[in-house]
């Protein structure tokens, strides 16, 4: 079964993942020359220094699903306010990432009825960095997001020990003054690769995710390398680069949970309406998922 094969083995699956090649940090040409990526525009700044600037634990999201073309004239507003996360040469990051919910997937219906108190619970592999985490986002008050994670060895992706459960069940029960009642089960796997962006003053985060697949044990979904999805985290959700996408005409994408949106391309729930937006500027609504395993 998929949840228990090991990291090495589970990475067969998944297709190939493009390498970029480094590139200096300082190049003259504008972001829209021809054959240039921008992304090799910005400052590089190290993982430890992003923490230190820009965590962004507790924060307000809005997610953009758009095609990439539409994000060139954006970096040149960009470039200059923020730098980005390098590790190793690399700027861009493979995350194999698992969800959990119950058989009932509360998770999912929470937040596709819009509930206040929702939470979303989740293990992440940093293929790159050879991190693992189990973490669970919890929306709380003025739709603030709080994230937890706990360190997970590699060989525990897929799967929440004892530890791991009743850290994720503490932080519930501290937010919400109640419970966490649900039987947790691995319900959907995926891997993309992402781009991180850090504002120089601090306090706001942009993330890129692009070559994303969604996966259950009967088959998967592969969404087209041009789409991606953006993440802006910000104090307020009113941040640098929001602004700059809305003078772009790029306005946040209301239900575009990546989560959610695997479930319902992938078949796996009859009633996804709140979603339809997300999964048509995916090309994911379930009629026309991509392949079966």
């Amino acid at each position: 079964m998929f949840p228990h094969q090991r990291v090495a083995e589970r990475a067969s699956i998944f297709p190939p993942i493009r390498e970029v090649t480094p590139q200096p940090d300082r190049i003259d040409r504008p972001a829209d020359a021809p054959g240039l990526n921008p992304e090799q525009q910005f400052r590089a700044i190290g993982l430890e220094q992003l923490n230190a600037t820009a965590s962004m634990l507790i924060r307000r999201d809005n997610k953009y699903v758009v095609h990439k073309d539409r994000l060139a004239p954006a970096w040149a507003e960009l470039i200059g306010k923020f730098d980005i996360l390098e590790i190793d040469g690399k700027r861009d990051f493979i995350y194999d990432t698992c969800y959990f919910d119950d058989p009932e997937y509360t998770s999912y219906f929470d937040h596709h009825r819009g509930r206040r108190q929702r939470c979303k619970i989740r293990m992440r592999h940093y293929v790159d960095a050879q991190l693992c985490f189990a973490e669970i986002k919890l929306k709380g008050k003025r739709g603030q997001t709080e994230k937890r994670r706990i360190a997970c060895s590699l060989d525990q992706y897929g799967v929440l020990d004892a530890r791991a459960q009743e850290q994720i069940r503490a932080a519930y029960r501290e937010l919400y003054a109640r419970e966490l009642t649900q039987v947790l089960e691995p319900i959907c796997w995926m891997r993309y690769r992402r781009t991180t962006l850090v504002a120089r003053n601090g306090g706001e985060r942009m993330t890129i995710d692009r070559g994303m697949v969604f996966m259950d044990n009967d088959g998967s979904c592969e969404i087209d390398d041009d789409l991606v999805i953006v993440e802006t985290k910000s104090g307020n959700a009113n941040g640098i680069a929001d602004k700059v996408l809305r003078v772009l005409h790029q306005h946040p994408t209301n239900s575009a949970s990546k989560y959610c949106v695997s479930l319902a391309a992938l078949g796996k729930v009859s009633k996804y309406n709140k979603l339809l937006p997300a999964l048509r500027k995916l090309a994911a609504v379930p009629t026309c998922k991509a392949t079966t395993a």
